[in-house]
């Protein structure tokens, strides 16, 4: 773990900088360990591939509808019991996910990606809104080392995934040992959060919620939205639809395909673990607007370059165009502590959307014009990004 913290800060602000660090690598462990063992899902329930796509929606339709609420639920019991409780359904679905594949029941596989999904959209608004706080009591920018957390965990969590696969251990072994392991990380790691404050009630003299307009009429919180709509839905068309253009468009075989998503994701990674310096440096408006930009030059590159060597240095640039926006946008939605948790679940309920919604449009869009070609229609969201970039401007202290 490696986030800069300066030897003035607090031990209770560095313990909770590290366990946020944590909570965000196993959310990305325990997404990455069931996605790279899904064809094992499919084998185990002798279904297609139109089935099992019926299937992760349940887990989209869960997480969608936890989003909404999410911000309602960390204010009532704060991040840390949420993490906990959010971590405990993850884990009892894994554990019930277990069990239907072993009995090969995809009803109950349904129910439970269901709350699988659930559990993963309360705990990502969760730690999002820890580590904005964090963020905050630390005075520099660190949620892109957050979110390059997730990052790393996710790669761990395949290759977890792919070793356990190619040893011949079964899917249900593996899920039974994930869930223990978020159990138990997701019950001790909170205790190092930083204390939840409700708020007071009027007799109490203290600061109260505002009984303002809701989060979602808040005009600020809707443009950062569309931002990181258009951010998600970058890397969202990356992750599901790099490898696959690179073989279709550039006629590579499927390693190089693979290849060409390791080093989009590399690029991402690594620009998540420094890009806080720069933020601190240029300022989160220059950074997000020269992020579209780069992605959208590294997409143009990638899609029109003519070999596969200018394809992989546009594959990077669109990586590295990816990664800041949305611990960005999070960091913006949660400028004010006081309404920091409904809006930061407005926000990555807009994200979720995009991030999930817009990879099938494009594979519908590839049926027509090849995905190849296709991944152009993303420029659209990536310039309206970054022309209302300015909405994530850091509001001034009261």
């Amino acid at each position: 773990m490696s986030i800069n913290t300066s030897t003035k800060t607090s031990p209770a602000i560095r313990a909770a900088a590290a366990a946020t660090f944590v909570v965000f690598g196993i959310n990305g462990l325990v997404f990455a360990s069931w996605a790279a063992r899904i064809p094992a899902v499919t084998e185990t329930l002798h279904v297609t591939s139109g089935q099992m796509g019926t299937l992760l929606l349940c887990t989209a339709v869960g997480s969608l509808l936890a989003l909404p609420t999410a911000g309602l639920v960390v204010g009532r019991i704060g991040t840390a019991n949420t993490v906990r409780a959010s971590g405990l359904l993850v884990a009892l679905a894994g554990a019930g996910l277990a069990l239907s594949l072993s009995g090969e029941s995809i009803a109950g596989t349904a129910v439970c990606l269901f709350f699988f999904g659930i559990g993963i959209g309360l705990w990502d608004v969760a730690q999002n809104i820890e580590g904005a706080d964090v963020e905050h009591r630390l005075r520099r920018t660190v949620m892109p080392q957050f979110h390059a957390a997730f990052s790393g965990g996710a790669f761990v969590g395949a290759l977890i995934g792919a070793g356990l696969s190619n040893i011949g251990v079964g899917l249900p072994v593996h899920l039974l040992v994930i869930a223990g392991v978020v159990a138990l990380v997701t019950l001790l790691t909170p205790r190092f959060f930083l204390p939840h404050v409700a708020a007071a009630a009027p007799s109490d003299g203290g600061p109260k919620e505002s009984k303002g307009p809701s989060a979602w009429r808040d005009s600020r919180t809707l443009l950062i939205g569309v931002v990181v709509l258009g951010a998600t839905l970058t890397e969202g068309a990356g992750n599901d639809w790099i490898a696959k253009a690179s073989v279709d468009g550039l006629h590579t075989s499927e390693s190089t395909g693979a290849l060409m998503f390791a080093l989009f994701v590399l690029a991402m990674t690594a620009m998540r673990f420094f890009g806080g310096r720069v933020i601190d440096a240029y300022g989160r408006v220059v950074v997000l607007r020269a992020s579209m930009a780069a992605a959208a030059a590294g997409l143009c590159l990638f899609v029109l370059a003519g070999n596969v060597w200018l394809a992989a240095v546009g594959a990077a640039l669109w990586g590295v165009g990816a990664a800041l926006a949305f611990p960005m946008g999070m960091s913006a939605a949660a400028d004010d502590p006081q309404h920091a948790a409904a809006r930061v679940s407005v926000v990555s309920t807009l994200g979720y959307i995009s991030f999930l919604a817009g990879p099938p449009l494009l594979g519908y869009l590839g049926d027509i014009t090849g995905i190849h070609l296709a991944l152009l229609a993303i420029l659209a969201p990536i310039v309206l990004a970054l022309v209302l970039a300015g909405a994530a401007k850091p509001l001034r202290s009261k």
